[in-house]
């Protein structure tokens, strides 16, 4: 289903931000294709690939624009440097999943299950991830950009060093939230259940709801060595 376009901005108690702006993904026609012709540093464009097998294989630098995957088996898959462009990912399983220094772009993650997802150091724009579960994600120094999570469980997610701007999450759980480090602009944690944070001293650049800041404020009083008694 393609994603819903986001182009309002919305006003904050204590300053205005920017939503996410992700447009929807319309692919043309695409040829039907074998997941065996794919390749490191291969170029693959305006294919769709469909119960795909990609576990365990070596596809560094590998280019996708314009292509579609309706269910992908991709388990210790290496993607490091790969380009994915104006593309739709429907149905991942990828207990663990390689995509450091990759760039993505214009790209829909949908209904997917994911353990540990290697993205530092990457570049993630316009990028949409919907109804999926997530154990670890690893985004340390990465580059976000217009980047929406909706429907999801996350039990890790790393952001320290990172540079994220318009990014938001709805009707999700974050179970630990790194940012130590992170630079945030227009950063919506208000549609997000937080169980844990780290670095919320870098949380400048954020939006978040009155019981959220409460929490956040007990959990900085702890770090400033601060104790707050009645």
């Amino acid at each position: 289903m393609p994603a819903r376009t986001t182009r309002s901005r919305t006003s904050a108690k204590n300053g205005s931000f920017a939503a996410p702006r992700i447009d929807a993904l319309r692919l043309p026609e695409l040829d039907e294709a074998d997941a065996a012709e794919i390749r490191a540093g291969g170029v693959c464009d305006l294919r769709r690939y469909a119960h795909a097998d990609l576990t365990e294989r070596d596809l560094t630098g590998v280019s996708f624009t314009e292509c579609e995957f309706l269910g992908l088996e991709a388990h210790e898959a290496q993607l490091r440097g790969s380009r994915l462009l104006q593309t739709r990912v429907e149905r991942l399983n990828a207990p663990v999943l390689g995509l450091a220094r990759s760039t993505l772009r214009e790209v829909r993650i949908e209904d997917s299950r994911l353990g540990a997802v290697e993205l530092f150091d990457a570049s993630l724009e316009s990028v949409e991830i919907r109804g999926s579960k997530l154990s670890w994600v690893n985004l340390r120094a990465a580059e976000l950009t217009d980047v929406l999570f909706t429907d999801c469980v996350i039990e890790e997610l790393d952001l320290s060093q990172a540079t994220a701007e318009r990014v938001a999450f709805r009707d999700c759980t974050v179970r630990s939230l790194q940012l130590e480090g992170a630079r945030l602009s227009s950063v919506d944690l208000r549609g997000v259940e937080l169980r844990s944070v780290s670095g919320v001293e870098s949380m400048r650049g954020t939006v978040v709801s009155s019981a959220q800041a409460a929490e956040l404020a007990a959990l900085l009083a702890a770090q400033l060595g601060i104790t707050i008694a009645e």
